[in-house]
């Protein structure tokens, strides 16, 4: 699910191995030559079925932050800037703040870093052959950072700048042994800056161009446009996946997805890769069909420390001492040439606070035409004499070259020759937490939570280069509205040793799931540090061994956690009111928390507040004949209404059910009855779940006529269970509600009759409430 760095990686070791293997991608193929460049192409190059975009960049905005990644074959690839760098040996930190725990080593992963930088072929750049050795802002930035006493380098990129064996050139035919997954030619590198928006040459070497087409002539079926929105597990083991195209005659027009047709496939395995953002909301989302899943399932979110600064206007003195503007070019050559590691207090070299990498950064050459405009007034206020000696010319007939003139009207170009992006990325603080409301994604992380410190050192080696350049420092505009960008976005199924700590095992494996596995960036325990992608096929890689050796075992799947016998619950009845039944009705709301992994009602509300993770109920119960329900021994009422939780995706209609009032408790020690509550409800994906509760009525020592019967012990099992069935269902979630008082005076309000003159049914369904009561804690206490 998913063809990034973990899905494609995982799909072509899989299939190498006779396996077989359906890739689903939920975007389209991207050939070279088929990235849009103009207007009109930019302006649908966005994804989002429901207004009819197919494109390739999705960008998500949460509270403290905004990210961008991408859809298309080859994932988050096909918009990357190449840097495979491999995460420092002394990052794997063991116990850190934001609960980042590495339960994986260095070491662990070094023979699968090499594994990955083999498939996917890096190059540094290639700064000693000619035309690379005068590439202006890779030169510029080297000297800034090297006068500052900073370690400088060329990072490995996937780029190809030339055939084996030859020197690298612009523009050649690329070689290939085997033919691509496109069945299209590519060129080197033609330096072009636009690795960012796609590569229209195929220079960069993109996951649809490695892996994936590897995997595609392994026998692997790959399928674009295909995106998954349910899965649950099966009957006797494996899994069913439901999913929806989007197909071309769809594109441009308004979709509602969500009542697109489903198609259904089976897998014996299925691997979660649709990224860091998309794998945790596929997981919150089906949810309701994953009992067991760890109850870390969220957290740990983290930017890899991403921050985006500018140095504009560069300078550099001129012979007679003064400063004059220094080209820097930032649209020749890739987006990324070069980088400085920032040391941290972990290397044990002094370096103090949380290390990170700097590295230039580069754009496509339309935007130096747009920063050329917006220093527009600037070079029209210049332009005017030459304008003016023009109009001369031409009034007098004369036949004077104006070449230089022409020349002189764009000015100095000192903004659009002279800024230089620079990237930076490294260890915040990964405290994040992710969640779903109304099947929307949610993320809670702000820049000025654990990381501002992080942030502010990083601004100022910022700062310190752009000094060096003779340059203003810029910040993102963003930066002064609290906010950060991301296009590394990590966390929200960690990595752990166990299910307290994680959601998957270090081989990727999901706690309590058999066959569920998740590969890609979203396992991260923590930031990465560089650019994670190499670390995420790494992982990919050791993944895809365990998968395929079996080894090491996968951890004991804990006991499902089934819920208890319905207690005296009866069963519903299937009787018809009367002929000239009279009904009473009511409304009544109850609020509280729930938690995935506590079973004691207590426990769990205490864990759901902290974590705040609420549950609702607003129901409108139905006597349907009240002189049946006063003989009646289980008075049995109908319900309607909804049931509100953020974890099962907003408000979710109650589909039936039934409610039982004052039922009597054989064999108990002390005079007792139960109220009984069994909601059949959906999740967002369509996963039928059932609500039980009970309020246990008996009189205790103290006055606790309020809290027995404005309590409800609440469970929600997996599937529409009835009383019969309860014994075996599994439980999902444990939860405790209460009715608040002012909602129970509003619910005093709601009593209604029908027909509505016989207002004595609503005083007859008094005394009977009040005539239980009695019987349990004594006159006093029901008046």
């Amino acid at each position: 699910m998913g063809s990034g760095f973990g899905g494609s990686v995982t799909a072509q070791r899989l299939a190498a191995a006779g396996k077989r293997v359906l890739v689903l991608e939920r975007g389209k193929a991207y050939p070279p030559g088929s990235f849009p460049r103009s207007p009109i192409g930019f302006k649908s190059n966005f994804w989002d079925p429901s207004d009819g975009l197919h494109g390739l960049f999705d960008l998500w905005s949460f509270s403290g932050l905004d990210a961008v990644i991408s859809s298309g074959l080859g994932g988050g690839s096909l918009i990357y800037a190449n840097v495979l760098l491999r995460k420092d040996e002394k990052w794997f930190v063991e116990s850190g703040p934001g609960g980042e725990s590495w339960p994986i080593t260095r070491a662990d992963l070094e023979p699968h870093y090499q594994a990955a930088e083999d498939k996917i072929g890096v190059h540094k750049y290639p700064l000693e052959h000619a035309p690379y050795d005068k590439t202006p802002k890779t030169l510029a930035f080297k000297a800034a950072a090297e006068a500052r006493g900073m370690d400088w380098f060329r990072p490995p990129l996937a780029v190809t700048f030339g055939n084996e064996g030859e020197d690298p050139s612009p523009g050649v035919p690329i070689r290939e042994e085997h033919e691509n997954i496109h069945r299209r030619p590519r060129e080197t590198c033609r330096l072009v800056g636009e690795c960012d928006i796609g590569c229209n040459f195929g220079a960069k070497n993109t996951l649809d161009y490695t892996y994936l087409s590897q995997a595609w002539r392994d026998g692997a079926d790959i399928r674009t446009r295909c995106e998954v929105r349910e899965f649950e597990p099966r009957e006797g083991g494996g899994w069913t996946v439901r999913y929806v195209e989007h197909t071309d005659e769809r594109e441009g027009r308004p979709t509602d997805v969500a009542r697109l047709p489903r198609k259904t496939v089976t897998a014996d395995h299925l691997v979660l890769a649709a990224g860091t953002l998309g794998s945790t909301y596929l997981l919150l989302r089906n949810r309701g069909a994953l009992p067991g899943l760890s109850p870390r399932l969220g957290e740990g979110f983290t930017g890899n420390g991403d921050l985006l600064t500018f140095a504009v206007r560069c300078t550099q003195k001129g012979l007679d001492g003064r400063r004059a503007p220094r080209r820097i070019d930032p649209a020749y050559g890739p987006v990324i040439t070069s980088a400085v590691r920032i040391g941290d207090e972990l290397d044990g070299d002094g370096s103090q606070g949380r290390g990170l990498y700097v590295e230039d950064a580069g754009y496509p050459e339309f935007v130096s035409w747009m920063l050329q405009l917006v220093d527009a007034p600037s070079a029209v206020a210049k332009a005017l004499p030459v304008l003016a000696r023009l109009v001369a010319t031409r009034l007098r007939h004369g036949n004077e070259d104006v070449s230089a003139e022409l020349s002189a009207l764009l000015g100095e170009c000192t903004l659009s020759s002279g800024a230089l992006p620079l990237l930076l990325m490294g260890r915040d603080v990964p405290d994040g937490r992710m969640s779903i409301a109304n099947d929307r994604l949610e993320v809670d992380w702000r820049k000025d939570g654990g990381s501002m410190s992080y942030f502010d050192r990083a601004r100022d080696v910022a700062r310190d280069i752009s000094d060096e350049l003779g340059a203003s420092f810029l910040d993102n505009p963003m930066w002064w509205f609290s906010r950060v960008i991301t296009v590394h976005p990590l966390g929200g199924c960690r990595i752990g040793r166990t299910d307290e700590e994680g959601v998957v095992d270090p081989y990727g494996r999901v706690f309590n799931l058999p066959g569920l596995h998740v590969a890609d960036g979203s396992v991260m325990p923590g930031p990465v540090g560089p650019n994670p992608s190499l670390t995420i096929a790494a992982l990919a890689e050791r993944f895809a061994d365990a998968m395929l050796d079996g080894t090491p075992a996968e951890p004991p799947r804990r006991a499902p956690r089934l819920a208890r016998s319905a207690e005296g619950a009866p069963r519903p009845s299937s009787a018809p009111p009367g002929p000239r039944a009279v009904s009473v009705r009511f409304t009544e709301e109850m609020k509280g928390f729930l938690d995935f992994e506590e079973t004691d009602y207590h426990r769990a509300f205490r864990a759901g507040r902290a974590a705040g993770e609420p549950l609702m109920f607003r129901l409108t119960i139905t006597v349907d004949d009240v002189d049946r329900f006063e003989k009646d021994r289980d008075r049995e009422a109908q319900v309607r209404g909804w049931v509100g939780s953020d974890a099962f995706g907003g408000r979710r209609r109650v589909e039936g059910g039934h409610f039982n009032l004052f039922v009597d408790q054989e064999g108990a020690l002390r005079r007792t009855k139960r109220m009984y509550y069994r909601l059949f409800f959906r999740d967002v994906a369509g996963h039928p779940l059932t609500l039980v509760g009970h309020k246990h009525v008996v009189d205790e020592p103290g006055f606790d006529v309020w809290s027995d019967t404005s309590t409800l012990y609440t469970r929600i099992l997996r599937g529409h269970v009835g009383v019969d069935e309860q014994p075996d269902a599994e439980v999902v979630a444990t939860a405790i509600l209460h009715i608040l008082k002012r909602d129970f005076a509003r619910q005093l309000t709601t009593f209604r009759a029908d027909p509505a003159y016989r207002v004595d049914a609503i005083a007859r369904f008094g005394l009977l409430f009040a005539g239980q009561l009695a019987k349990v804690y004594g006159r006093s206490a029901a008046r």
